[in-house]
């Protein structure tokens, strides 16, 4: 009978999803209600798991919830900490959801909703969720290893060297964009740099808690500490208000000294410390504001605004140039798949597993709940007017610096929007204007004040949910930053450790210092560059980071495999080969096009040749506003152009290496992958 009930229940499920499907697929040219968007999402997320996880899980994997993890064998109380599954799966859930999954999607709105939704639901069963669970597992069977370390392994010496040098490269690229945009989010509020502050004391308190005072009470410090977050969210408009503010009124440079200062803290001091509680603390309030929002959506009911495609599919939108294909791909990166997730599944995770069978869940299901943030942006953003939207969205080199310019530009597009419209936003969230506020986040923050106002406070709460939000996306990825800087760390040591062993030994503290300075020295640098110099630094590379971030994914794909084939697994290789190819055709093809494209909105090159032009006839063009930022803006074009043709060549290599080690994997009669000796709990015991 409970047999019966439970496909009683999935079939429910299933028809719900269809029924969602089919509503998505039959809307033509008439607005749609949010909650067919949800209930299509869960309904795919419900599937996946249940289903191909556990296809995953059982047939593919084996996993075997008797061996030893590398936290067991190797518990040393600093790194290798075995720890329970609800709070790893808090910290690896914190530590990869960043700005991609509330800011990606943002920006691929402007194409229309549903390009977005079907990428972000098909991307993340079978593309996204898997990467994450089998790196973790291949790593956890390798005794926590790094990416680079396994890829060395798996794929040879050479490959290794070749991937782990420009794995450390994206990496660096990646905290600092980052950690821009945290510094971005919290210049000038005292409420939120307060918040965010309060968060690590609180942190050390919960670790102490659970590690000394009472063992093994995660409820119970579960619940004080959720009371005490919230707390300091409720007083931290208080003191914004009071005369400490001045203490927590930062400016972009001092907080780009809290940051590299705060990274370089929490990558030393033992994980259980610091690290793990502190992102378990914050996914209370991303987790609890993601479920308010959708709540919020079931409650409001808005409809979706913008229509489901725009006719800047065909690339010349003004968010962000470039065809539907590859381009959306590559902007909407968290939330369907993302490299950098690879390195948190064999960083910090592997090395915290209590049990093996917990990887489903820490691995697969985490990645789950970081689409559905996803989809919450997608969401937000979509139920504005499109006016609005794109008011936000657009530069003010296309739209003006007025409401009265931007209603007339925006209007030319086939979107209807009035200058008071736009006076009346800003006037609703407390701020002087919402023009040009480009980068995604602001929009997702207004588009939640929308929601939820409609729900706690009506029209005159706008301006408290709207800032409670920024608060919440500096939160949001301010996690990523500090288990981010923990992952490159190890990168280092075991870069390091390929030329001098004693280097490589991560219970070494000289070692740990030593790489760990040279960590937040390489994202820190840039970060300051771009918080000192708009037009340098890390403002330039942030058009990599959609494409860095999507090489990464091809990289670990292809190591994953080649693992599933040198295990002797050739049947089931099409889990991770077909997405593989996927990511690989969009990721390289965007990286071409952002070399040599002949639009200067897309190709680095062309946009240079473009200045170099007009400086030689000294005509200065936006942004620069003298000849001395032109030459920077060529500069900069001719930098990213350099590090887009060196992750191509880095992602081609590793193809070479991946493919050439599976054939050969293929011809032994044997398994070849390099697993650690399995130990057992009945050997230990």
């Amino acid at each position: 009978m409970r047999t019966l009930k439970e496909w009683g229940l999935w079939l429910l499920i299933a028809l719900a999803g269809a029924a969602a499907f089919g509503t998505l697929a039959l809307h033509r040219g008439e607005s749609i209600n949010a909650i067919w968007l949800i209930t299509a999402a869960v309904s795919c997320y419900l599937i996946a798991y249940r289903f191909y996880s556990r296809f995953i899980a059982n047939k593919v994997l084996e996993l075997n919830g008797q061996r030893l993890t590398p936290a067991v064998r190797h518990n040393d109380g600093l790194d290798y900490v075995p720890t329970n599954k609800w709070v790893l799966f808090g910290h690896h859930f914190a530590a990869i959801a960043g700005a991609g999954p509330l800011v990606g999607p943002v920006l691929a709105a402007q194409m229309g909703y549903l390009p977005g939704t079907l990428w972000i639901l098909v991307g993340v069963m079978f593309a996204g969720a898997v990467q994450d669970f089998i790196v973790l597992f291949i790593s956890t069977r390798r005794d926590g290893k790094s990416l680079g370390e396994i890829i060395k392994a798996e794929l040879g010496p050479v490959g290794g060297v070749i991937a782990s040098i420009g794995i450390l490269m994206i990496m660096v690229i990646l905290l600092a964009v980052l950690a821009l945009v945290v510094v971005k989010a919290l210049v000038g509020s005292p409420w939120g740099s307060f918040t965010i502050a309060a968060t690590i004391p609180l942190a050390v308190f919960m670790g102490v808690y659970m590690r000394y005072i009472r063992p093994g009470k995660i409820a119970e410090i579960s619940l004080i500490g959720f009371v005490l977050l919230m707390l300091a969210i409720v007083y931290g408009e208080d003191v914004a208000q009071s005369s400490f503010a001045s203490w927590f009124t930062l400016d972009g440079k001092a907080l780009a000294w809290s940051l590299i200062i705060y990274g370089f803290i929490a990558s030393v001091l033992p994980v259980w410390l610091l690290l793990a509680p502190r992102d378990y603390l914050s996914t209370f309030l991303k987790i609890g504001t993601i479920v308010g929002l959708a709540l919020g959506i079931i409650v409001v009911a808005p409809d979706m605004q913008m229509p489901s495609v725009t006719r800047f599919i065909d690339g010349s939108g003004p968010v962000f140039a470039g065809n539907l294909f590859p381009f959306l791909f590559i902007t909407i990166a968290c939330g369907a798949i993302s490299g950098f997730h690879s390195l948190v599944s064999s960083g910090t995770t592997p090395k915290m597993l209590e049990n093996e069978t917990h990887a489903r869940a820490i691995g697969y299901g985490a990645m789950l709940m970081e689409s559905f943030v996803a989809m919450m942006a997608l969401i937000a953003a979509c139920v504005l007017e499109p006016g609005v939207y794109f008011a936000m969205n657009s530069p003010a080199a296309l739209i003006g610096t007025t409401p009265q310019e931007a209603a007339a530009a925006i209007s030319q597009w086939g979107f209807v929007v009035t200058p008071e419209m736009l006076s009346q936003m800003a006037k609703d969230v407390g701020e002087q204007t919402i023009l040009s506020r480009t980068g995604g986040a602001p929009t997702l923050a207004v588009g939640m004040a929308h929601i939820l106002s409609q729900v706690f406070g009506g029209p005159g709460m706008m301006a408290f949910w709207y800032h409670f939000a920024i608060l919440f996306e500096a939160l949001f990825i301010l996690t990523t930053i500090d288990a981010g800087t923990r992952v490159c760390r190890f990168m280092i040591q075991d870069l390091l450790g390929n030329f001098f062993k004693p280097l490589g030994n991560t219970d070494s503290l000289p070692a740990n210092l030593l790489a760990t300075t040279l960590a937040v020295s390489g994202w820190g640098y840039f970060l300051y560059q771009g918080v000192i110099d708009p037009l340098g630094g890390i403002n330039t590379l942030w058009p990599l980071f959609g494409i860095a971030n999507q090489m990464l994914a091809g990289m670990a794909l292809i190591l994953c495999t080649t693992v599933l084939i040198k295990m002797k697994k050739l049947r089931f290789a099409w889990i991770t080969a077909l997405p593989c190819v996927w990511v690989l055709t969009t990721t390289l093809y965007a990286g071409w096009l952002k070399i040599f494209s002949e639009n200067p909105k897309i190709g680095f090159l062309a946009h240079a040749e473009k200045f170099n032009q007009a400086a030689a006839s000294g005509t200065v063009l936006a942004p620069a506003k003298t000849l001395e930022q032109m030459q920077q803006v060529i500069f900069n074009d001719y930098v990213n152009s350099a590090l887009s043709a060196l992750f191509i060549s880095v992602v081609l290599a590793m193809l070479f290496f991946g493919v050439r080690a599976s054939l050969q994997a293929m011809r032994l009669p044997h398994p070849s992958a390099k697993e650690t000796p399995a130990q057992f709990q009945h050997d230990a015991s």
